[in-house]
């Protein structure tokens, strides 16, 4: 045992972390380093700007909250830290990690998010804080009330950059990076690099460090991937299927759904067959939000039924399955979904249910990761194949019904 801790130990002390921080990440279960960490993690302790290119689910929250920890080590000077996050349950996870790591450090650490109340975010502001993680709408709603101070701000991380592009936060990322002193490190990590993040970052990086593992069009190796053509109309019996097969052996899912009223939708389906499940979208509060998390994560529910809103920051250690209900009409989405399985060095499985409507879909992501995925029952791109008929629990042949169609949704344009 003694052995093995010195081991851990190593591993991250010749990246130039302190003893300390390699204690709290041992005590966390991390025995090696991610290629993330070992490129990222020398250049932020030199104090550099990094512009950093890695998927979700890469260990990269080490690769900076680390080697900022070991920067603040000894300082209580207020609030010197700011990350910010596009989603609440980023933001959450961030927080945790610091936590974590900081451990015995003595600092002090506060998530802001919306959908919950101010007021003890305030009071958490007003005693004082040196790291901060928080989402661009909270933060800069309570920035108007006087209540943030980023003027002693030494170290600013913008995460998943990409995703606060596509929610529309950009705007708000350039009115915070206002108000932080100019003589600052500053991270930012996306997971794909357009050219408006390009541009974002030659906005608010000096003379950055480049480092880029494991682009948005790769899918880690421990994660099998498969896809079964099925119509709409029979992919709820399929996926009861699905769980009910013991050679597959779904202990834990998460499943997506393009939309919330789908995700909504298929949850009372699931209900209605006696698979415990809960729903995860923007449309709930955040208290049913972590009820409906925490559940998942202590085997509470079996499924997780989710919008693209999880697909970046949620971590739930040993997840066997996530399960694409319908095909993301992004190719990238389906790279960050399928991130959530397959994590730390565990091996997972992702299923794809692909209906006609949706072959287009298959052929991007496809041809993004450059992999094509498995055909358990056949089908090609050429034409949608139904499975074999499901079975119901009692033995006989479901027979389709329209009422199970989870992907119908309320009129919305459609997009070009």
């Amino acid at each position: 045992m003694i052995q093995k801790t010195l081991q851990r130990d190593n591993a991250f002390a010749a990246l130039g972390l302190s003893r300390p921080l390699c204690n709290a990440v041992a005590d966390a279960g991390y025995e090696t380093p991610t290629p993330i960490q070992i490129k990222a993690i020398p250049d932020v302790l030199s104090g550099r700007d990094l512009l950093g290119c890695a998927q979700t689910g890469t260990g990269k929250t080490a690769a900076f909250a680390l080697p900022i920890l070991q920067h603040l080590a000894g300082h209580r000077r207020g609030l010197r830290v700011l990350v910010l996050a596009p989603t609440r349950e980023l933001a959450a996870q961030i927080g945790a990690s610091f936590g974590t790591y900081g451990r015995g450090t003595g600092l002090r650490q506060h998530v802001i998010f919306g959908g919950v109340n101010k007021n003890p975010q305030r009071k958490a502001l007003r005693a004082g804080r040196e790291i901060l993680v928080a989402t661009p709408g909270r933060l800069i709603d309570l920035m108007g009330e006087g209540v943030v101070d980023l003027s002693r701000v030494t170290h600013f991380v913008l995460d998943e950059a990409d995703r606060m592009l596509d929610m529309g936060f950009v705007r708000d990322v350039r009115r915070i990076v206002r108000e932080i002193p100019r003589d600052r490190q500053t991270l930012l990590f996306s997971a794909t690099m357009p050219n408006e993040i390009r541009t974002l970052a030659s906005e608010i990086l000096r003379d950055p460090l480049h480092v880029a593992v494991d682009p948005v069009s790769s899918t880690r190796e421990p994660t099998s991937q498969a896809v079964y053509f099925v119509e709409k109309k029979q992919k709820l019996d399929l996926l009861l299927r699905l769980l009910d097969d013991r050679d597959i052996d779904i202990e834990r899912a998460l499943v997506f759904t393009r939309t919330k009223h789908g995700a909504n939708k298929l949850t009372k389906q699931l209900g209605n067959a006696h698979v415990n499940a809960a729903a995860i979208h923007g449309n709930k509060s955040q208290a049913a939000r972590e009820r409906a998390l925490a559940g998942f994560k202590r085997g509470q529910l079996r499924v997780l039924v989710a919008t693209d809103i999880a697909a970046r920051g949620i971590d739930i250690k040993e997840l066997s399955h996530v399960i694409n209900y319908d095909l993301p009409n992004e190719p990238e989405s389906y790279v960050h979904r399928v991130g959530r399985t397959g994590r730390a060095g565990l091996t997972g499985a992702a299923i794809s249910f692909c209906a006609t409507e949706e072959r287009l879909y298959l052929r991007d992501i496809e041809r993004l990761t450059n992999r094509r995925l498995d055909r358990p029952e056949g089908g090609d791109d050429r034409r949608t194949e139904s499975p074999r008929a499901p079975k119901a629990r009692n033995g006989s042949p479901r027979a389709p019904n329209a009422r199970n169609d989870t992907q119908r949704r309320p009129r919305r344009r459609r997009r070009r």
